[in-house]
C-alpha cells in the first residue's frame, strides 16, 4: 500500500511539472482562450460595458476586423474652398488646388445609407464613396444638420457590411476605443487610444455639442469616420481635433452614435431635424457676472438677447432674464439650455421659469422650430 501512494504522488508531481512547463513556454496550447491568432477574447460585462480579457495576445484585431468593412472613403469635388482653423476643423482637405477633398463615413444600413460629417461634403458638386473593394461609387446627399455638422448620404449598392451601434449611455471614461477613416488619404487606417473624456461641449464647433473625447489617433480625412469599442461597435463619428499643428496632438473627439442615430431618421424620414426654438441668445453665468450684474441667482442661464418679435419675445421675456427652468427641467448652461429647448416639439407650450431682479415668474412660451443657419 505504502509503494503504491508512493508511485501515485510521484506521479502527480510529474503531471505538475509538465504542466508548470507548458504554462510557461507554450502558452497558446491551452485550449481556445483567443479568438484566432493573437485576437483577444471579447467579453460583456455588467452595465453593456466591455473589455478585453487579459491575453499573452493582447490585441483588438476582432474589432478592426469587425468594424473596418463599414467605414469607406468619401471625396467630394467642390468648386470653391473653405477655409478652416487647424484648432478646430483640421480635418478639411478641399483647400488643394484640385478643388477635391477626402474624408469618411461609415455605413449604418446594409442598403447603402451612409452617415458623415456635414463638413466633410458641404458645398460639394459631386460626391464619391470609395468601398473596401475598392468599387468607387456615387452617393446623393439625404440631408444635413450643421447644428451638429451631420449629413447621410445614400449609395444605390446592396449587400452593404453595415456597423453595429454600440451602447454609447454606458461609455467610461478609459474604455479602450478604435478610430477608423482614411487619414491623409494613404488608405484605410486604425488607430486606437482609450475614452479621455464624455459630455465635452462649449467647443465652439458646432451648436449642439456633447462630444467624445480620445487620445486615438485623428488626422485630416478621418473627419466622418468611425469610433468603436472592443467589439468593433460604433461609438462615434470621429469630428474634429485640437492641433496646432494640423496633425493629432491626442485630442480628438467624436459625435456620439446616438446622436447620429437620432439625427439620421430625422434627415431619412423628413429631409430635416426638427429641434424646438424659442428666439434667444443665452450666456452661462460666472460668479463675477452675477456680482456685477447684481443677480440674485447662484444658478442659471443669462438671456442676453431676445429676438424681436420671436417666440420668448412674444411670451414677455426680455435682455438681462435669467432662465432657471425650461419645461421643468433645471438649467445650468448655454449648452443644456439649447438641448432642452431642442427637444421640445415646435408649436407646442412650455414654461420656462425665469428670474428678473427680486422676482421669479414663469412664461408660457409657443415653441417654434429652430430654423436652419444661414451661411456666412
Amino acid at each position: 500500500m505504502q509503494r503504491l501512494w508512493l508511485i501515485f504522488s510521484q506521479s502527480v508531481t510529474v503531471v505538475v511539472a509538465l504542466l508548470f512547463v507548458v504554462a510557461t513556454f507554450k502558452p497558446d496550447w491551452w485550449g481556445d482562450r483567443t479568438l484566432g491568432s493573437g485576437v483577444v477574447a471579447i467579453t460583456e460585462v455588467s452595465g453593456g460595458s466591455s473589455s478585453a480579457a487579459i491575453s499573452p495576445h493582447n490585441s483588438l484585431a476582432l474589432a478592426a476586423k469587425r468594424a473596418s468593412p463599414a467605414v469607406v472613403s468619401v471625396v467630394s469635388s467642390q468648386t470653391r474652398s473653405k477655409a478652416a482653423e487647424l484648432a478646430t476643423r483640421p480635418f478639411l482637405d478641399d483647400e488643394e488646388p484640385s478643388g477635391e477633398g477626402t474624408g469618411s463615413a461609415v455605413i449604418v444600413s446594409a442598403n447603402g445609407y451612409l452617415i458623415t460629417n456635414n463638413h466633410v461634403i458641404e458645398g460639394a458638386d459631386d460626391i464619391e464613396v470609395v468601398l473596401g473593394d475598392r468599387r468607387h461609387v456615387s452617393a446623393r446627399v439625404i440631408g444635413t444638420d450643421p447644428d451638429s455638422d451631420l449629413a447621410v448620404l445614400k449609395i444605390n449598392v446592396d449587400g452593404l457590411p453595415a456597423i453595429t451601434f454600440g451602447p454609447v449611455e454606458s461609455l467610461q471614461v478609459g474604455d479602450a476605443v478604435l478610430a477608423i477613416g482614411n487619414p491623409f488619404n494613404v488608405g484605410q487606417t486604425v488607430t486606437s487610444g482609450i475614452v479621455s473624456a464624455i459630455g465635452r461641449s462649449g467647443l465652439g464647433l458646432n451648436t449642439f455639442e456633447n462630444f467624445i473625447q480620445t487620445d486615438a489617433a485623428i488626422n485630416p480625412g478621418n473627419s466622418g469616420g468611425a469610433l468603436v469599442d472592443v467589439n468593433g461597435h460604433l461609438l462615434g463619428i470621429n469630428t474634429a481635433i485640437y492641433s496646432r499643428t494640423g496633425g493629432s496632438l491626442g485630442i480628438g473627439f467624436a459625435i456620439p452614435a446616438s446622436t447620429a442615430r437620432q439625427v439620421m431618421a430625422g434627415l431619412i424620414r423628413d429631409g430635416v431635424v426638427t429641434r424646438g426654438w424659442i428666439g434667444v441668445q443665452p450666456s452661462d453665468i460666472s460668479p463675477d457676472m452675477a456680482r456685477s450684474l447684481h443677480l440674485n441667482v447662484d444658478e442659471g442661464v443669462l438671456i442676453t438677447g431676445v429676438l424681436q418679435g420671436g417666440p420668448a419675445s412674444k411670451a414677455g421675456m426680455q435682455p438681462g432674464d435669467v432662465v432657471i427652468k425650461v419645461a421643468g427641467k433645471p438649467v445650468q448652461s448655454t449648452a443644456q439650455l439649447l438641448d432642452t429647448v431642442a427637444a421640445l416639439k415646435p408649436k407646442s407650450t412650455a414654461l420656462i421659469s425665469v428670474q428678473r431682479g427680486d422676482t421669479a415668474f414663469d412664461l408660457r412660451v409657443l415653441v417654434a422650430q429652430r430654423p436652419r443657419p444661414t451661411k456666412s
